[in-house]
Formats: C-alpha cells, structure tokens, sequence
C-alpha cells in the first residue's frame, strides 16, 4: 500500500505544477488588467502600482516568483483589487460556505442515491427500477439554472415553506466549521446541487449491483440459502460501489469549491460566486490562488479514492 501510495503521489506532484503552470499563463494572456476601471489611470500612476505588485519584471521572472512564495511559503499573494487583502484571507471568508453546502450535497446524494441505485437493481425492468432511471434522466438533463428558480418559485414564492435567499447562522459553532446556517437557509441550495449527483449516483450503483448479482459468488451465496439482505449487505454492495467510488473524488471537489449558478441564485458568499467575479475583474492572484485549491482538492480526494479502492479491491494494488 506504501508503494501505491508513492506511486500516486509521483504522478500528483507534476499534475499540480502543470496546473498551476498553465492557469498563470493563461491568465497573463487574457486580454484587460485589474488596474483598468472606469477612473483611467495616468501613464505614472499604472506604472508605480504595476511595480508595487511586480508586474513591471519579465513574465519569467513573475512566475518563478510566485511559484517560489507558494511552494516555500504557502504565500498565495496579495488581492490585486480588493486593497489590504491577501488571497488567503478571501479564501477562508468564502471556503466555509461551499464546503458546508457541498458536504451536505454530497452526503444527500450518496445516501439517496445509493438506496435508489440498490432498489432499482433489486427490481429490475419493473416499476420502481423504471421510475428511479426516469427521475435519474431528468436530474442529468435539466441543469441547475433550471431546478433552481423552480425550486425557489414553488417551495419560497408560492407556499413559503423555506427562505428563498441569504445565509442566516445559528449560535451552534463548531471547532473548525465554525457557526453553522440554520436548516431552512441550506434546504434549497443543497437539494438543488444534490439532484444532479443523486442522479449520477443512483445510476453507478444500479448498473454496478446489475452486474454483481449475476456474478457466480452470488449465485453461489444464494444457493446457500444465505438472505437476501444478507447478500446484498455484505457482498454484493461492496464490490457494486467500486464505481462510484472512483466517480466521488472529482464530485466533491466539485461541490466542495462552490457552485456559481446555485451561489448567485440564493446568495450565497461562496467560492464560485467569487471566483468568477475575481476572474471577470482580472484580478490573477485570486484566480490563482482558487485555481491552486480546486487542483489540490481534485487530487487529494482523487488520492483518497484511489486509496479506498485499493482496500476495497486489491486488484488495484496490484495492477
């Protein structure tokens, strides 16, 4: 397992200076600057404010600068619009709000998802594996700019069950989350960046419990005389959600950096809503840096994936 594990971390470490390599050239070529707004700034005054940030060096020299303050320092430098400021300091006002809402959108979709997954392949070609792959289609088709005004118009407009926008902490805090949103604020948003995945999700397991069933052991269990449940609990269920195991390290990485559509609707201080006003406004450290945590947070969980299925199937570390 150590050997696998290295062997992972060989091929992560190259990705993530890739990455991070073409996200800051990319950004340089993007016509436009951050210093450019509706005041015009006089030939003097760019010049000092491009030497302030060390934008006035060769490209080259920018690069190995900031690769340099990331690597050795965790230095993710100063915002480029937002005056006394560090990148930092805009990631952590904003993560918390993503990671509560994709935690909790990815916890829903895999407990929904799974279940439907399970009792659709138990049912096959009768009315609930029908309805559950309909409703599968439907969650994958219709986009969340779509759900989302639905969602809001049905359940906050018109019967007034839940709010419909805002971000209203309790007094409950905890140690590293720190204050949590009261239920009624988060019931749409994580509902509606959960539907998607619930669909994703319940499809993997239905086809993954579809082909185990029909393996010999299974055969063989039943033959046995061994329950159903049993069955399905304990052999069949972990071999089915092998799949999905590899498809969750991007889905929460995903989820985990926020989602724009369902942060602009409901209002949400979050990392996507940020993340494409930072991009819109030029300002290339907050890109970067937001572009560096979405790198990083794809290959540790894509690790982490690896990781369980190499103790879930040991073909893996062998292959």
């Amino acid at each position: 397992m150590l050997r696998f594990l290295l062997r992972r971390l060989l091929v992560a470490i190259p990705t993530m200076f890739l990455v991070v390599t073409l996200a800051f050239f990319m950004m340089r070529a993007a016509p436009g600057s951050p210093f450019v707004n509706e005041r015009q700034l006089s030939p003097e005054v760019e010049k000092a404010v491009m030497a302030k940030y060390g934008m006035d060096r060769p490209l080259a020299e920018q690069y190995f600068t900031y690769v340099k303050g990331v690597v050795l320092h965790g230095d993710l430098g100063p915002s480029l619009k937002y005056k006394d400021k560090s990148v930092g300091d805009i990631l952590k006002e904003n993560a918390r709000v993503s990671a509560i809402l994709g935690l909790s959108a990815i916890l829903l979709a895999s407990i929904v998802g799974v279940t439907l997954g399970v009792l659709a392949a138990l049912r096959q070609n009768r009315s609930i594996d029908y309805a559950t792959m309909a409703l599968a289609i439907i969650g994958v088709c219709i986009p969340t700019f779509v759900t989302a005004p639905l969602l809001v118009l049905a359940f906050g407009s018109k019967l007034g069950w839940l709010p419909i926008a805002g971000w209203d902490e309790t007094t409950i805090v905890l140690p590293i989350i720190g204050a949590l949103p009261r239920l009624a604020n988060i019931v749409l948003p994580v509902t509606v960046l959960a539907l998607p995945q619930i669909a994703i999700i319940s499809r993997l397991t239905r086809a993954g419990m579809i082909e185990v069933l029909r393996s010999n052991y299974i055969r063989t269990a039943r033959a046995k005389g061994l329950p159903e449940w049993l069955i399905v609990r304990r052999h069949a269920l972990r071999a089915a959600i092998l799949p999905l195991v590899s498809y969750l390290g991007p889905a929460c990485a995903g989820l985990l950096t926020g989602s724009l559509v369902v942060e602009k609707i409901f209002q949400l201080p979050g990392l996507g809503k940020f993340f494409v006003i930072s991009a819109l406004q030029r300002d290339y450290t907050v890109v970067m840096g937001m572009v560096i945590v979405y790198a990083a947070l794809i290959l540790v969980l894509n690790l982490i994936a690896d990781l369980l299925l190499a103790a879930l199937d040991p073909r893996v570390r062998l292959s």
